[in-house]
């Protein structure tokens, strides 16, 4: 909570001012800033301080290459400045130490050890238009998700039909067998236990999906709503907040469909799907197993990922049936 609290502070800093030349592009072409590296550099940080020496294993998205380089010096002067801003931090970083705490996210994984699962920055296209994001944390033991924490410094802790008159920033804590957590990310208001929607009547149901249509098909999902009665539009956000606000029963449904040869991260899932369990609902795949996380960066998976509640569950998979095996969706 402790890592993942200072990230949300050293992110929400960075979005208030955001300047061009802070942003540049990795290899995908996708957006980057210096709070992702940042966001990655502080929890790395502050989780090896606290654990045994030896025992520190990480797999999280960011990599120091782009940094290391001639061109990559300035921003890396500009992440150390970041980290080293941040006021509950007790020890300087020097570069060298930003850029080694960033690399200690290239473990493999498996099935084996325990080992930390981080997205410093979920949803980065989100992050660079101000709005939803998160930064996702989660702890493998044995190939298995054993703890998430999912701060959403931008997400209302009211639920999505705020006005804008509530506070915002929530942190999702779960641990496997003892629920979902939901924690103001400035302390403001007491924590809460959450729970998902209890709705058993799909028609009634509230769904939520990728703000991009690059991240999932929403062609797709709008059939398989359509085929559930489902009369609402779809609820659209950026990043694992949707775990989030699928675990307080803000929406009932959640599709996920990547377009074809996409290979799902485990760190884009980790964190939020045991938010989801643990608050009482369920995440699998289309052919409605469970999400593997045992073997390594990747998850293998059948078509997408479905988040809902155990009431819905059967209507939710006949209806993703009957739409991925229709050819006006291929």
């Amino acid at each position: 909570m402790e890592a993942v609290t200072l990230a949300c502070g050293l992110t929400k800093s960075v979005q208030r001012k955001l300047l061009e030349n802070e942003t540049q592009s990795k290899t995908d072409n996708s957006p980057v800033t210096i709070a992702d590296y940042g966001s990655q550099a502080v929890v790395s940080w502050a989780l090896e301080r606290q654990l045994p020496a030896g025992t520190f294993s990480m797999i999280a998205e960011e990599d120091s290459e782009d940094l290391r380089k001639e061109d990559g010096k300035a921003m890396l002067q500009r992440i150390t400045e970041l980290v080293n801003s941040i006021p509950s931090k007790d020890a300087l970083l020097s570069s060298e130490d930003v850029l080694c705490a960033i690399d200690r996210g290239k473990a493999e994984g498996g099935a084996q050890g325990r080992h930390w699962v981080l997205d410093p920055i979920d949803g980065t296209k989100g992050f660079l238009r101000g709005e939803q994001y998160a930064i996702a944390l989660a702890l493998l033991d044995q190939g298995s998700v054993v703890l998430g924490v999912l701060g959403c410094p931008n997400l209302p802790l009211s639920g999505l039909s705020d006005d804008g008159s509530s506070p915002v920033g929530c942190l999702f804590t779960a641990v496997r067998g003892a629920g979902t957590t939901l924690h103001p990310i400035d302390g403001s208001l007491q924590p809460r236990k959450v729970r998902v929607s209890d709705l058993s009547d799909p028609a009634l149901a509230a769904f939520c999906e990728s703000y991009e249509s690059a991240h999932s098909k929403h062609d797709l999902t709008s059939g398989i709503a359509k085929m559930l009665g489902v009369t609402a539009s779809p609820i659209r956000m950026d990043s694992q907040a949707k775990y989030g606000a699928m675990a307080r029963g803000d929406a009932a449904i959640y599709l996920r469909f990547p377009h074809k040869g996409y290979r799902e991260k485990i760190w884009d899932h980790a964190a939020g799907s045991i938010v989801v369990e643990e608050a009482g609902g369920v995440v699998v795949d289309a052919a409605g197993r469970a999400l593997d996380f045992s073997k390594g960066r990747y998850l293998d998976l059948d078509t997408g990922i479905i988040a809902t509640n155990p009431s819905l569950l059967t209507a939710v998979l006949t209806a993703v049936e009957t739409c991925v095996g229709s050819k006006s969706f291929l």
